[in-house]
């Protein structure tokens, strides 16, 4: 009587236990291969931007994707127009790119005028792209007022450099 209350314990102990165990995944996940990293970057030209890529872009334009603006102004100044030209030289070397012009504004003004200056600013430096020969319908624009700052601070050195358009390459 007390071995088969003690196999029946053992039995139902081991049926506990293996109700506890974890189930094996029906299906394992994939085989992650060979773990190599991919880089853009070619033979010979180690830690360089992939050619065409936005890194390549700014790398390129060293500091020239961003101009700046005057106060409530939107023109393009011959500082802007060396810029611009380097720009449209880059997006000319690589015509499957396109980009986006950002246009923005210091804190100064209202949300809405800063967005309406900002859209002056994009379609400034746009327009100036085109000019050069590159396609109107690679350019796009968008205008983000006084919504992002770069830089902090409500002085005439922070206004100077939110004062911009920024030319982004789409990867």
């Amino acid at each position: 009587m007390s071995q088969s209350k003690t196999l029946i314990l053992l039995l139902a102990g081991s049926a506990a236990l293996a109700g506890c165990s974890p189930k094996p995944p029906k299906q394992l996940p994939p085989d992650p291969g060979n773990v190599a990293t991919t880089t853009q970057t070619t033979p010979g030209t180690m830690g360089q931007p992939a050619p065409g890529s936005q890194a390549d872009f700014v790398a390129r334009m060293m500091g020239r994707d961003t101009i700046y603006f005057d106060t409530d102004k939107f023109n393009i100044d011959s500082q802007d127009a060396v810029a611009l030209q380097g720009q449209a030289q880059w997006l000319m070397q690589y015509p499957a790119k396109r980009a986006t012009i950002e246009g923005h504004a210091d804190e100064r003004g209202t949300r809405d005028y800063n967005l309406a200056l900002g859209e002056k600013r994009a379609n400034a430096a746009k327009n100036y792209l085109v000019s050069l020969g590159v396609e109107a319908s690679r350019l796009t624009t968008i205008s983000y007022g006084k919504e992002r700052p770069v830089a902090t601070g409500s002085n005439e050195e922070a206004w100077a450099k939110n004062r911009r358009a920024v030319t982004l390459t789409i990867d």
